[in-house]
């Protein structure tokens, strides 16, 4: 594999000048530049990416913290995002974080060391003092982490109300919701939609913590509808903990939708691949990984942002848990 040596000796000129011809730096005659260029043609030379970025304090690469890989919603997530930043020009640098703030901090730090361009994060641990801290661009989806990040997120309580108005249109009225974890934003306004609504029409409220995930939903679904024979409505805080109820449902021989109607929150390709199909309130995904990543770029290339915080209304989609 041939070096900058390499097309300094081919091209009869200093490694410097070749430097200069790479990084469009500094004066360096058209005839020497033409030498420069034909000799790193004839060697095919390929720079060192990590040595021009140690350079130019810059790497054309954006780092992306997610909390759990596992759940389906954030893998559509980082396919939306890398996929306006491959247009970019940019590569992404994915993270998971587990929701420890320990390893979040030592990922800011191995992205500073990696001269990353700028910052996604989706966090309920991280506050904006860390963030603040930083000298690169930073942007928070999914969840807000303080009004002086920019953010792009969804209107999750005013989502949740319009989950449990569908529940009700359809006859139910002994409704329970199945929680995601205590402190996380998206989980936290979600119940408190679900309370809202239940409370307007002098419901009583039956809520179980699910943490997200799918084996505890489906645990916890079971012992939901064991405790409350009445049961004939369940909003599940995400389209995984539905998919657990639907299961805990299926293994309790509870006929969906005739006996129990089931409604999730994401609208991940998950939810069309299951028996029923998942009536769900869908998030844009798409939009939200563009919109962050616009938001981002024009941080990098140091434009204003014309507004701190774009927030997008999730769409109900019926299918056949309804």
């Amino acid at each position: 594999m041939a070096t900058i040596r390499d097309v300094a000796s081919l091209a009869g000129v200093s490694v410097a000048t070749v430097s200069r011809v790479l990084n469009n730096n500094g004066y360096v005659h058209e005839d020497t530049r033409k030498k420069v260029v034909q000799a790193i043609n004839k060697l095919d030379y390929k720079p060192n990416a990590v040595a021009r970025s140690l350079y130019k304090k810059t790497s054309k690469s954006i780092g992306f913290i997610i909390p759990d890989i596992t759940n389906p919603f954030f893998p559509q997530l980082v396919r939306a995002v890398e996929s306006f930043f491959v247009e970019e020009g940019y590569t992404i640098l994915l993270f998971n974080s587990d929701e420890e703030l320990e390893h979040e901090l030592k990922i800011l730090e191995i992205m500073e060391s990696k001269y990353v361009d700028g910052i996604l994060i989706v966090s309920n641990t991280i506050g904006k003092d860390q963030l603040e801290r930083l000298s690169i661009p930073v942007v928070a989806i999914d969840r807000v982490i303080d009004e002086t990040i920019p953010t792009v997120s969804i209107d999750n309580y005013h989502g949740a109300r319009e989950a449990v108005r569908l529940l009700l249109k359809k006859g139910c009225r002994n409704i329970a919701h199945i929680r995601g974890p205590e402190n996380v934003y998206t989980a936290e306004e979600r119940l408190k939609g679900y309370l809202d609504e239940m409370k307007a029409h002098g419901l009583p409220t039956y809520v179980y913590a699910g943490n997200y995930e799918l084996k505890i939903s489906m645990l916890t679904t079971m012992k939901l509808l064991s405790e409350n024979a009445g049961i004939d409505g369940i909003f599940a805080g995400n389209d995984v903990m539905a998919v657990g109820a639907i299961k805990a449902a299926s293994k309790l021989g509870i006929t969906i939708p005739k006996e129990l109607k089931i409604i999730g929150f994401d609208g991940i390709e998950l939810a069309e691949a299951i028996t029923p199909e998942l009536t769900t309130m869908e998030q844009p995904i798409l939009k939200l990984g563009r919109k962050s990543g616009e938001l981002l770029l024009k941080l990098i290339q140091g434009e204003p942002l014309n507004t701190q915080h774009v927030t997008y209304h999730a769409k109900l989609v019926e299918r056949n848990s309804t």
